[in-house]
């Protein structure tokens, strides 16, 4: 019964999050208002930040196959694109569902072992997961001062202080009692750390992981100049500084994993960091909604398509 009950608040939270934060992005702005940015919005660059998402997907799809390569796994190009397209699209529905819908469609109809195909998927995961950190850290370092300046102007700069130590000494105790626990928790928290370190250097153990890097850094490359070139579709965000892409980017990125594909938090997300830099509000969710509409939109065709096609194109292989 408790399984029943933690597997329908993991399909439901999400979502009634989703439909509150939706509710929430169009009050702050009236539906009028967001309909004349999305028709006076210029598409030209709405179609070329769908290009760059495009990009980066696909880019994705042939990294995937690296990492199967050396298991004795040579999966069709067709089919890895089509599970990741079916991956995002199945991922709006029920969170996290696609990582395994994409691992089942590999052993469906390439014969890779779901638990291998999985653990890779695992691993992609914790990739992505390090050029993020690598990206926030570039951001902390070249805003440095703008967000010093930030905190300071709105928490006493004695409170700051005392923030930061607390913050510090929590994290060092937390990890003291990691280290010397044996409790059941202290012991997951151990794996899933060991974890994260022995998927993040089999990476370098691969045959093509230069390759593996290069297009996990293209992946990343296009998801922000996606992000950036959709900025200019609206003109009163045309002189928008790096600094408000960069944070703005990263909001976004995190509220993907609040709701179900980032459905009512990603415009709220962008707002938010977009109002640290004193930019209007009605630009800034107008913006929100135009970027994430555009690619749910593409996700929607190509992962509605590639569910199709992928029993046909299966059966013409064989």
């Amino acid at each position: 019964m408790n399984r029943k009950i933690k597997r329908i608040l993991k399909i439901t939270l999400p979502l009634l999050l989703g439909v509150f934060l939706v509710w929430y992005s169009i009050s702050k702005v009236s539906l009028e208002e967001l309909l004349q940015y999305v028709k006076r919005a210029d598409y030209t660059y709405i179609v070329l930040g769908m290009l760059l998402g495009l990009l980066s997907h696909l880019s994705r799809a042939y990294r995937w196959r690296f990492q199967l390569e050396p298991m004795g796994y040579d999966i069709k190009l067709g089919n890895s694109i089509m599970a990741v397209f079916a991956t995002y699209l199945i991922n709006y529905t029920i969170p996290r569902a696609g990582e395994v819908a994409r691992a089942s469609i590999i052993t469906n109809y390439e014969d890779v072992p779901f638990e291998k195909g999985f653990g890779t998927i695992v691993a992609e995961r914790i990739a992505d997961m390090v050029v993020m950190v690598g990206i926030i850290c570039i951001t902390l370092f070249l805003q440095f001062d703008f967000i010093y300046q930030f905190l300071i102007e709105r928490f006493q700069p004695t409170k700051l202080l005392v923030i930061v130590v607390l913050g510090c000494a929590v994290i060092m105790l937390l990890y003291r009692f990691i280290k010397k626990s044996r409790s059941v928790f202290a012991l997951r928290i151990k794996k899933f750390i060991t974890g994260l370190i022995e998927g993040t250097l089999s990476i370098f153990k691969m045959k093509k992981k230069w390759a593996y890097i290069w297009h996990t850094l293209f992946i990343w490359a296009m998801y922000l100049l996606m992000f950036y070139v959709t900025t200019f579709s609206v003109d009163e965000l045309n002189q928008i500084p790096v600094g408000a892409v960069l944070i703005g980017f990263i909001s976004a990125s995190f509220s993907i994993a609040a709701t179900n594909g980032g459905i009512g938090s990603y415009p709220v997300a962008v707002f938010l960091a977009f109002s640290i830099f004193g930019i209007e509000k009605d630009p800034s969710i107008a913006f929100g909604w135009i970027m994430w509409a555009s690619q749910t939109l593409l996700i929607i065709i190509l992962g509605g398509l590639s569910l199709i096609y992928l029993p046909i194109y299966n059966r013409r292989k064989k």
